[in-house]
């Protein structure tokens, strides 16, 4: 075989002495613990690595010389629970077990296991078989083979064990499930096969049972990180976020360098609504080089509903450099949520930045920055440049109902019968109807033409009734009766 090097001899005659009935599964298990040099044992190779979801990814436990050695101890037999072998069968295995380890030819092996992968023969040559196939990364040759072993012999505990790990790979979470569990009914109660089945279970938004899972395998390994941190996040998605906090202190203590306990720590304090110990951790990971556009612009969000107004521009002028600029959309919502709660100057800052690379916005960033410039401008007085640019826009679209208001906010200064004009045309467009109407009845208001000013109030308040409107109009009525 070539996917593993080193002990082959070693591991090839405790096979053989487990497939005798010679040695227990758990002698062979000491046997492989007990091989001197493990590091001898390459790692998957990075084809194995790279062809796993993304999300597999994230589990550390392929690589470690803990999984290793479990998966080359499955050659053994439990003779109480698995099948054996016939005198004729077990001469057979000893040439499969002879190429794999004397002459390294694993394709012998294969053609020798191929012809004895019979109804009638032992279920172990499928398993194998199965498992060569595993060790060279063809899964579903080895999926095939784990599932004709279990068909022959039900209670085939490695290679339901052993299928499991596979669908985990692929992410097949669902398919993973009924095997990982016969694992553990047939008595395979080890830190992999409860890790395994709390992050199955996660990743179908099972929480209370990967909860379950993820205390099974940490009771067996309290050293192994995944365990740790999948409990931890199975608190979070059940809003057990104190239990969350606690448990990323501890994880934080042994990994200070780790970003994503910092991260679901963050997201924790968050859900206790404890914003800005959230921000704290935020601004750690950004200390670090860690941070991510997502968290930055949590950060921004936090410090907006601070009123930390610099501070809230800085995190969101990071989250955009950090995503290179892919995002002007997100730049522009920020803009926006500054611009909408008075902050103009931190405003501006993003709406430059984005300016920036204002040739390669598509057409409807662009719209998006246009009329947020012009927003801007009006609201601090200064919209004559911006507002010759507006009105290209409503050229190129005469139903853009924000920017024909924002042309009539400008013109109600000093023009207001221009004013009057874009207002009666944003309020011919459904979606900004009450706005527009709402705007012309304040304007007629500020020229003290209150009766004229009520239906348009009026209008305004039945397509989206407030407290505030109502209280307006109310306040007009009774202007105009006096008036009257």
């Amino acid at each position: 075989m070539k996917k593993f090097n080193g002990n082959r001899k070693v591991i090839s005659l405790v096979a053989l002495l487990a497939l005798a009935g010679v040695v227990s599964a758990n002698e062979m298990q000491d046997l492989i613990n007990a091989l001197p040099d493990m590091g001898n044992i390459r790692k998957p190779p990075d084809k194995m690595i790279n062809t796993r979801p993304k999300k597999i990814q994230d589990l550390s436990i392929w690589d470690e010389e803990l999984f290793q050695k479990q998966f080359l101890a499955s050659y053994g037999v439990n003779t109480e629970i698995e099948p054996k072998l016939t005198a004729v069968e077990y001469e057979q295995m000893q040439k499969v077990l002879d190429a794999m380890s004397e002459d390294d030819d694993s394709a012998k092996a294969e053609k020798l296991l191929l012809k004895n992968c019979k109804d009638s023969s032992s279920a172990t040559f499928e398993f194998t078989l199965a498992n060569i196939y595993f060790q060279q990364d063809k899964l579903d040759e080895a999926l095939k083979y784990y599932g004709r072993a279990v068909e022959q012999f039900p209670n085939f505990r490695r290679a339901h064990k052993n299928a499991g790990l596979i669908h985990v790979r692929n992410g097949n979470f669902e398919k993973a499930l009924p095997f990982l569990t016969r694992t553990i009914e047939l008595g395979g109660h080890t830190s992999i096969a409860y890790g395994l089945l709390g992050f199955a279970y996660g990743s179908t938004e099972n929480h209370l049972c990967a909860e379950s899972a993820y205390r099974q395998a940490i009771l067996l390994d309290p050293e192994t990180i995944d365990w740790q941190l999948g409990l931890a996040r199975s608190f979070f998605k059940q809003q057990k976020f104190g239990d969350a906090v606690s448990l990323c202190n501890t994880l934080i203590k042994k990994k200070p360098d780790n970003a994503d306990f910092w991260l679901l720590q963050a997201n924790a304090y968050l859900g206790l609504k404890q914003p800005m110990r959230a921000a704290e951790n935020y601004e750690y990971v950004n200390a670090m080089g860690k941070s991510t556009p997502e968290s930055m612009t949590m950060l921004g969000d936090i410090y907006v509903n601070e009123e930390r107004w610099d501070m809230a521009a800085d995190s969101y002028l990071r989250s955009y450099e950090l995503a290179n600029g892919a995002y002007p959309e997100k730049a522009l919502r920020a803009a926006k949520i500054l611009a909408a709660r008075g902050s103009l100057e931190q405003s501006i800052r993003m709406l430059n930045r984005v300016a920036e690379k204002k040739s390669s916005l598509d057409k409807e960033n662009l719209k998006e920055l246009l009329k947020l410039q012009a927003r801007v401008a009006v609201a601090g007085g200064e919209g004559g440049e911006v507002v010759t640019i507006l009105e290209e826009v409503v050229e190129v679209d005469p139903l853009d109902g924000e920017a024909l208001i924002l042309l009539a906010q400008h013109y109600g200064r000093n023009v207001p019968e221009k004013a009057v004009f874009y207002y009666e045309r944003a309020a011919g467009i459904e979606k900004h109807e009450a706005e527009a109407k709402l705007y012309h009845g304040q304007l007629l208001v500020g020229q003290a033409k209150y009766t004229d000013a009520i239906p348009l109030l009026r209008r305004a308040y039945e397509l989206k009734p407030r407290s505030d409107i109502e209280d307006y109009v109310k306040q007009v009525e009774r202007i105009a009766k006096t008036r009257g």
